[in-house]
């Protein structure tokens, strides 16, 4: 960890310039009320309201020098006065700029000392946030002498949200705040800065099941944190399906139910299954990829048993989701759908999303996703896009156009009603198979 000597302060030739501006300012509006002193009092000489010209008939030529003296002093008060105004114009117009500097100046030093927080960051959280000096001085590699600890730029906005997250005694225990931390993830705070301290650890933890029976077996109780959800047991959330409310995935943690025949077989125009989209490339060349939104990974599990590694993005909506996934011995990423994907380009065979990728989304949100599942695809690569949801309205004025911009080829597209609310509704789903074009 960096000392507090590594992070950067004011120059001193910052602060000096700005007293000068200051006190320069200070001499301009003495010297604006002293001008308006002298102009306006007894120094200019002419008592406009008491003066009364001496009027003698008898005597014609004193009466004519009476009235040409006092027009030449009204023409000297005329030009006194214009010059006053000019002056106070010019020095109005220097005290603008100045002030404008002064603003402009100060707005920057904000930004460098605090560099976009709404306060002067101090404890775990300056520490985590760094930046530190590099041991070894300048990389070519970095391209500067400092390390910057990866931050989500929201994060900036929600700062007492992520001091209570940064809270904790530095080698203990950390707070069982897993609700809370995801919360600040959905509202842009992702990646979540590193903490230093651990995790609650189940009590009783036994090994798991050996793989592959993993994959369709339910952990024992122990093998979680129950701290986070309402549920308190497994055999809870299985029966989830049967219970009254609204639920991510209401029925996912039943895997000898609607789980145990996802993608086996196609039902529909809609439906397809795992084998038919895999027939549609060389046996073989479909080897890793990703789903988006997962649920509990039923999906990679039946890629795997295809001898496909599939990485699947889940949040704990409620439920142990990451958990479950990791204990049926699958790959888990928790990680929301704004995040954008952590593979490089052109790498993924293939990449899946069920009912995540719809219309709740932003359409500038969606289409930046889109474009991020393009460029993580390798040429020839598939997007199965399933069960995409939307209005009918908007399938040809929005989203057609929108999956045309991207640039996929269109191996498979099936629309249908959604009935699940009504006909009514005129909600539809969308099921397709796109190919990154190979050049």
């Amino acid at each position: 960890m960096g000392s507090m000597d590594d992070y950067p302060r004011k120059p001193l030739q910052q602060q000096n310039s700005r007293r000068a501006k200051l006190k320069f300012l200070l001499l301009l509006v003495a010297t604006n009320l002293l001008s308006i002193f002298l102009f306006s009092g007894s120094g200019v000489g002419v008592k406009m309201w008491g003066y009364t010209p001496s009027i003698y008939l008898s005597n014609s030529n004193m009466l004519l020098r009476e009235l040409n003296a006092t027009q030449n002093k009204l023409s000297a008060s005329q030009e006194l006065s214009a010059e006053l105004y000019k002056r106070l114009g010019v020095a109005n117009s220097l005290l603008e700029t100045i002030i404008a500097e002064m603003g402009q100046e100060k707005a920057k030093d904000n930004v460098e000392s605090s560099d976009g927080w709404q306060r002067d960051l101090d404890g775990e959280l300056k520490l985590a946030v760094g930046p530190h000096k590099l041991p070894l001085g300048y990389t070519p590699n970095l391209g500067t002498d400092e390390m910057y600890p990866v931050l989500g730029s929201e994060c900036r906005r929600f700062q007492d949200e992520l001091i209570q997250y940064m809270s904790y005694q530095a080698g203990g225990e950390c707070p069982s705040d897993d609700v809370f931390a995801q919360r600040l993830m959905l509202k842009g705070c992702e990646p979540l800065p590193r903490r230093r301290c651990h995790p609650k650890s189940p009590a009783g933890y036994v090994e798991p099941t050996p793989f592959p029976e993993s994959m369709w077996t339910i952990p024992p109780d122990t093998s979680i944190v129950w701290d986070p959800y309402t549920c308190k047991n497994y055999s809870c959330l299985v029966n989830r399906n049967k219970a009254k409310g609204s639920y991510d995935c209401k029925d996912c943690f039943d895997l000898s139910s609607r789980e145990k025949k996802r993608w086996l077989y196609e039902f529909g125009e809609i439906d397809y299954s795992i084998d038919q989209v895999l027939a549609s490339k060389p046996p073989g060349t479909v080897r890793i990829g990703l789903d988006i939104g997962g649920g509990t990974a039923t999906f990679a599990a039946r890629m795997r048993e295809r001898n496909i590694t599939i990485v699947t993005t889940s949040m704990n909506f409620d439920g142990p989701f990451n958990s479950f996934i990791a204990s049926r011995g699958l790959i888990p990423m928790h990680i929301s759908v704004a995040h954008r994907l952590p593979f490089f380009d052109n790498t993924l065979d293939i990449v899946h999303s069920m009912h995540v990728l719809s219309n709740w989304i932003p359409d500038t949100v969606l289409e930046f996703a889109l474009y991020d599942i393009y460029r993580v695809l390798r040429p020839g690569g598939l997007f199965w896009l399933d069960h995409f949801f939307c209005v009918g309205s908007q399938m040809n004025s929005t989203y057609v156009p929108m999956f045309n911009r991207i640039g996929f080829n269109k191996l498979r597209w099936n629309a249908g009603r959604k009935l699940d609310r009504g006909i009514e509704k005129d909600e539809w789903y969308l099921s397709a198979l796109l190919e990154k074009p190979m050049s």
